[in-house]
């Protein structure tokens, strides 16, 4: 699945889209995707100049953003917004800088009603980067 693919499930847009591929897709249960981390990404400029280093906290975004491929693929979820409800047990193991290829994976571990958590790892080859639980909350559809 390519950005025009993602950019039809999840209503993120440039410069808040932080997935560039889904690479395996599980509706309801997993997504793998993918980010390439280029020298032009907006936050570079200011985190940090002359040692450019992605947010962790935007590693997770990434890792949420997948992790809502997955539940807005069911039917039931579509045309809705996977909203962030919180981060537990969140660990950060390498920095990822420019060039880096993220490799994002996250699992939903449970879902009731429209709450739910999921777990995710982030990965640069077979190198763990980051990890944590995500706690979200499917709202109502955008019109």
């Amino acid at each position: 699945m390519e950005t025009i693919d993602i950019q039809k499930i999840l209503p993120h847009r440039y410069p808040f889209l932080m997935v560039d591929r889904i690479l395996t897709l599980e509706a309801g249960k997993k997504a793998v995707g993918q980010k390439n981390v280029t020298s032009n990404e907006w936050y570079f400029e200011g985190h940090f100049p002359g040692q450019p280093v992605m947010p962790g906290v935007l590693i997770m975004e990434a890792l949420a953003q997948v992790g809502a491929v997955a539940l807005l693929s069911l039917p039931e979820f579509q045309g809705r917004v996977a909203l962030f409800g919180g981060m537990d047990k969140v660990r950060f193991r390498r920095q990822v800088i420019p060039g880096d290829v993220l490799t994002l994976e996250t699992e939903i571990i449970k879902l009731k009603g429209r709450i739910g958590k999921g777990f995710g790892c982030a990965r640069i080859g077979d190198e763990l980067v980051a990890q944590g639980e995500l706690t979200f909350a499917i709202g109502e559809k955008i019109e």
